[in-house]
């Protein structure tokens, strides 16, 4: 016999649950950031064909995909250029997180960061003043910039940012802008993935 579970909700919960508005709402914005994020990735390609970068790179596509649980939250996310395998990596990831942020991270491992690493190297000053920060995690997996992942960079001495980048597995740097800014969110995706790609340039 299966037992019977009541369901006992708060005043906030059922004023939620019988309300249609906030989720039509929530889709909505989720549609406009798509809107946005594929507009990206139509100048990402236009970026993209333009640079001294591998046939390899130039072949890839972008992919937008979303989802409803990262730490909780919705999320959208756009990976391009994407070469992803389980000893090389390359790739660049546009994030929107609910409640939270836009970001966008380069993410290297194997060959792809050993032939990245003195370029990432030479920029440390110019990655300071640009407020991007550094990934200090195990995992390249995680996209928030609490202190257990990501460190400014303008707070990371030169020989600690150097050992960083030597002894990790992956290299992982990224910079965000707060949904306060989405206004912004255009230009910042723009200039920065164009910073991105000039790290990664032959």
């Amino acid at each position: 016999m299966i037992e019977n579970t009541k369901i006992t909700l708060s005043a906030k919960e059922l004023e939620l649950v019988c309300n249609t508005d906030w989720i039509l709402t929530k889709h909505n914005i989720i549609n406009k950031i798509y809107l946005l994020f594929g507009n990206a990735a139509v100048d990402m390609q236009q970026t993209v064909n333009k640079c001294f970068l591998s046939d390899e790179i130039k072949q890839t596509t972008p992919k937008i995909s979303k989802g409803e649980n990262y730490q909780l939250l919705p999320y959208v996310m756009l990976d391009y250029p994407r070469l992803f395998n389980k000893k090389n990596i390359m790739a660049i990831r546009t994030f929107f997180w609910w409640g939270d942020s836009i970001s966008i991270h380069l993410l290297l491992s194997g060959d792809h960061k050993t032939n990245t690493i003195e370029k990432i190297k030479s920029v440390y000053t110019s990655l300071q003043h640009n407020d991007y920060s550094i990934c200090i995690a195990d995992t390249p997996w995680l996209h928030h910039f609490e202190a257990d992942n990501y460190i400014l960079i303008k707070d990371m001495p030169a020989n600690t940012f150097w050992d960083t980048l030597q002894n990790n597995s992956f290299i992982k740097i990224g910079k965000k802008i707060s949904l306060t800014r989405l206004g912004e969110a255009d230009a910042f995706i723009n200039n920065t993935f164009k910073e991105m790609i000039n790290l990664l340039e032959n």
